[in-house]
């Protein structure tokens, strides 16, 4: 299990990857999940991946040789992170076509999702998540955030403080929470972490950074969050035993839109 986020606002792009593969309790390797293709100037791409390795790394190498080749469709010649996710898609498509069928006869799942995220010059920032069949979906202002692997523990945290108009900077802070709070409730997800942060219209990568296991800033973050969940839930109000208030259908409905 991996999990990797993508983070899209006004201001730029944030990409998070873990690198631990996990084929059981007994065999957990490290794998980079993060895969750049950017060309400086012109295009910013990249490619985070989760599930099945082998069919993650059989599209990637195939995607290498068509840039290697370059008289055939590629991501350098895409026009649009649009036509980059439909010819990743079909290049996930043709790789299940092959391998699916032998990896089920031996009930290996090989179901696996991919993030895409860049800019072309011209355009917007962009960010998608493909699917296992190839058809993928693009975050909107609406939702800033696109997440795969294993999303569960990570995801309360961006949805209580993200917003399309966040910072980078504070994007960067509640990516690493979702991360720690993760990694603190699955060991399947766990160090090395590549983060990259892009800013719109830059077309260049100025801030890359891998932080290992025992990083003095993830070891930092882990023990002052702890100590402000400890502090906030200390300060919350006691439940009132004794008194038995029947909200109205108006509160009731705006605690659940709020």
């Amino acid at each position: 299990m991996t999990y990797c986020l993508g983070i899209i606002s006004a201001h730029g792009l944030v990409m998070v990857a873990d690198s631990r593969t996990n084929a059981g309790v007994d065999y957990i390797s490290t794998y980079r999940k993060m895969f750049d293709f950017s060309v400086s100037g012109d295009r910013t791409i990249l490619l985070c991946t989760s599930g099945n390795l082998s069919i993650t790394q059989s599209v990637l190498l195939s995607i290498e040789q068509d840039l290697r080749a370059t008289d055939v469709e590629n991501l350098h010649s895409c026009h649009s992170l649009y036509e980059m996710a439909c010819y990743i898609g079909q290049k996930l498509r043709q790789v299940q076509a092959r391998e699916r069928e032998w990896l089920e006869k031996d009930r290996i799942d090989a179901s696996c999702n991919l993030l895409l995220g860049g800019q072309v010059r011209g355009q917007p920032i962009e960010l998608y998540m493909l699917y296992t069949q190839g058809n993928f979906i693009k975050a909107m202002p609406e939702t800033p955030f696109l997440q795969i692997g294993e999303i569960k523990y990570g995801k309360p945290i961006l949805d209580r403080t993200l917003t399309f108009n966040t910072s980078t900077e504070d994007a960067v802070k509640a990516a690493i929470l979702s991360f720690d709070s993760t990694m603190k409730s699955n060991v399947s997800v766990g160090p090395p972490i590549d983060l990259i942060v892009y800013r719109a219209d830059s077309f260049e990568i100025r801030h890359k950074r891998t932080l290992h296991r025992g990083d003095p800033y993830l070891l930092r973050v882990r023990r002052e969050w702890e100590c402000h969940l400890k502090s906030a839930c200390d300060r919350m109000p006691a439940i009132d035993w004794d008194t038995i208030e029947e909200p109205s259908l108006g509160e009731f409905s705006g605690f659940l839109n709020s």
